[in-house]
């Protein structure tokens, strides 16, 4: 089932309009977004001389820049980007930003999110003469903007906007030109997107996070369905579409953003201790101590002590080296990660009742890997709490959520899942206790209970064609 099998994407994008050494700037941005793909990476920006210029590869933003690299690419514009496995697949193709060479003007391009009728599109170009470089659905927004405007007769603004209200899905956009930076979002809000002021100029970040590093102040949110233009003139905006929601996915609370990120007036961190203190009382467990997985679990993990009246222990130990096995993009190679990156400590679980926290269970591999190091360590008991709930369904917004078929939650009940995991007890966190931790009236939750925002367009064609929806 093709749909279901791909990889979905979830990167980060970084922008830098007006900053003296913006190459520099988005470098400590990006390796502030690294939590959100470690696969590949580049930086394009504008120089002096109204040239567009990029660096970009496969590896960490340290493997792929240094100090020679960095002095190549002058400016005070820049965006960036980093990726890892996408729907498109990998490879140096489809690294971005993606720089397109056009006469009516050269632009660069940065996507986070997956455009569900990338397919449709990108035929439909395909048969009008267009020629794609990649395999990434990020590169069809570039080809409907210059089919829009063949000619270069008509604002670039209006060929973005029609162009933004033909695609579908989740995104988060930052197109540069010689000039200036768009800065689009998706019109159902899927995606993080903020804006900062950093001296006389301006960042864009995934992640607000990326603002503190770099020396910037938050200014505000890029709004669902919005355009905002930065260039000599300052800020602007526009609607493409008037529709809106704010069903930012709820995933981006759970696991992926950094805990010292703020996502639209709520921090990751104190959401997640508010669903762990949520969790216990949902979910209490008769134990001695409450250990966390490293490091997305953490909070949820302080939550729970804190309300239990628990002492809290780190009974789990990271290798702060070996990369999150979420986004690695093989299962054997998750499988190893699991072994090389945490290790249980023998003198705090020994002997003891653990409660363990963790954010979500998608395959259940890890799982199952920690409770039994656990047990090998000496616990009596282990009672897994997951600060989220059962994930039953993939994701085509771009976060890896893995086939169907591998969903460990979505064929099983919730006795089944325990079994397979081997814990002494397992609860999730319910989709109330969600909006109750957010504050949120609005989230995506379509990996708990598969009620996606959008049509689905092919993907949902070939998941029916195949029985399992």
């Amino acid at each position: 089932m093709k749909a279901l099998t791909g990889i979905h994407e979830e990167c980060g994008v970084f922008g830098v309009w007006g900053v003296p050494n913006a190459a520099e700037v988005t470098y400590y941005g990006l390796h502030s977004l690294q939590h959100r793909g470690q696969e590949g990476c580049g930086i394009v920006t504008v120089t002096d001389k109204q040239e567009l210029r990029r660096v970009k590869g496969l590896g960490l933003v340290t493997e792929v820049f240094d100090k020679d690299k960095l002095s190549t690419l002058p400016g005070s514009m820049a965006i960036g980007h980093v990726r890892y496995s996408t729907a498109g697949g990998g490879g140096i193709e489809n690294v971005q930003p993606f720089l397109f060479r056009h006469n009516s003007g050269d632009f660069a391009l940065a996507h986070n999110g997956n455009i569900v009728n990338s397919a449709q599109l990108r035929k439909y170009l395909e048969d009008r003469g267009s020629l794609f470089q990649s395999t990434s659905d990020s590169e069809v927004l570039a080809h409907l903007i210059k089919k829009d405007n063949a000619f270069g007769n008509k604002p670039r603004i209006d060929s973005i906007r029609e162009a933004l209200n033909m695609i579908e899905g989740a995104f988060a956009f930052l197109i540069m030109t010689v000039n200036r930076i768009y800065i689009c979002r998706d019109k159902y809000g899927f995606r993080p997107l903020s804006i900062g002021r950093l001296g006389d100029g301006y960042v864009i970040s995934s992640e607000t996070c990326a603002f503190n590093v770099v020396g910037a102040t938050w200014l505000r949110d890029v709004e669902p369905g919005e355009v905002v233009t930065i260039d000599r003139h300052g800020l602007r905006s526009t609607r493409y579409f008037e529709y809106q929601r704010h069903a930012m996915c709820a995933m981006e609370y759970i696991y992926f953003s950094r805990p010292d990120t703020d996502i639209e007036d709520v921090n990751v961190h104190s959401f997640r201790k508010e669903s762990g203190r949520l969790l216990f009382h949902e979910a209490p467990a008769d134990a001695d101590i409450v250990v966390g997985v490293p490091d997305s679990s953490l909070s949820a993990a302080m939550g729970y002590a804190e309300e239990s009246g628990l002492p809290y222990e780190m009974g789990l130990v990271k290798n702060k080296y070996i990369g999150r096995t979420f986004i690695q993009p093989s299962q054997e190679m998750r499988d190893n990660g699991v072994k090389m990156k945490l290790s249980p400590v023998r003198s705090i679980v020994g002997g003891k009742r653990v409660v363990l926290i963790d954010d979500s269970i998608v395959r259940g591999t890890t799982s199952r890997r920690i409770v039994k190091m656990l047990r090998e360590a000496g616990a009596s008991e282990v009672h897994v709490r997951i600060a989220s709930p059962m994930i039953k369904f993939p994701c085509f917004y771009g976060v890896d959520m893995s086939t169907y078929d591998e969903l460990m939650c979505a064929h099983k009940s919730l006795e089944e899942a325990r079994e397979m995991i081997g814990a002494d007890s397992l609860a999730f966190l319910s989709e109330d206790a969600l909006f109750r931790a957010g504050k949120r009236s609005d989230l995506c939750l379509a990996c708990f209970n598969g009620g996606y925002p959008t049509a689905l367009y092919q993907s949902i064609e070939e998941a029916n064609k195949d029985g399992k929806f």
